[in-house]
């Protein structure tokens, strides 16, 4: 049975994942799962998991986030504002975006409010905050990920100089997943329902991560990783440009 990796970004309709088998690349397969767990319980059981969403979260933390988010900003150029700073987790945590506000405000947690983009996805980070702190073993398996970091380091460094919503930025994305091996059927088909088409763009990227990570080409932000109170590896992981596919 092949070994399998897989890249996954949040979509409305729960959790787009990209299976790749390291094996024969042109083995992908593309689906809508409900949360991260079924995802690593698929049945290609997938031996790395690259996710957009953050992992590991911070006690207090400062206004630039956390040191990952610090450290990936500067590289991104236009794109920087796509990182978000994570907030602490007691605000994630909070019982509603009026809550978390609340205790943003409270001096020693953080010194600025979660922003509406952010708070939206607080659901998503603690439901893969949980699974990781329930099922350690997974810990070794799933790792964070941006996607324009991907993108960047699949384009030599260089951030893309358009959004990713945008025709010649989805344009620009295409041609670097083509570059990167991923099958033409793939890369210029239509999402599975329950997806947006950047949705499937940004899942292809993490799936580019977890195959170089699963082959020992992954790069850490920071390097080593920080850890959070429970133990949880909080960094993101990209490509070192010269390890990017030709």
């Amino acid at each position: 049975m092949p070994a399998w990796v897989a890249g996954v970004d949040g979509c409305p309709g729960g959790w787009i994942a990209a299976f790749q088998a390291l094996d024969d690349p042109s083995r992908v397969v593309v689906r809508i799962l409900p949360d991260l767990a079924a995802i690593c319980d698929a049945p290609e059981a997938p031996a790395v998991v690259a996710v957009d969403i953050p992992i590991g979260l911070p006690e207090q933390v400062g206004a630039g986030g956390r040191a990952a988010e610090q450290l990936v900003r500067p590289l991104l150029g236009p794109r920087r504002g796509s990182v978000f700073p994570t907030s602490s987790r007691a605000v994630v945590y909070a019982a509603d975006y009026t809550a978390a506000i609340a205790l943003a405000r409270q001096p020693g947690l953080q010194p600025f409010a979660p922003s509406p983009p952010a708070n939206a996805i607080f659901p998503r980070i603690r439901a893969v905050d949980g699974l990781l702190r329930t099922r350690p073993a997974l810990r070794e398996r799933i790792y964070e990920v941006h996607p324009e970091l991907a993108f960047a380091s699949l384009n030599g460094g260089v951030p893309l100089a358009q959004a990713k919503r945008k025709a010649g930025g989805m344009a620009e994305r295409r041609a670097l997943l083509r570059r990167s091996g991923l099958p033409e059927a793939v890369v210029a088909g239509p999402p599975p329902r329950g997806a947006k088409p950047d949705d499937l763009l940004d899942a292809l990227a993490a799936l580019v991560v977890a195959r170089g990570i699963a082959r020992g080409c992954g790069v850490s932000y920071p390097d080593p990783p920080e850890r959070d109170a429970h133990g949880l590896s909080a960094a993101i992981w990209t490509l070192l440009p010269h390890e990017a596919p030709p």
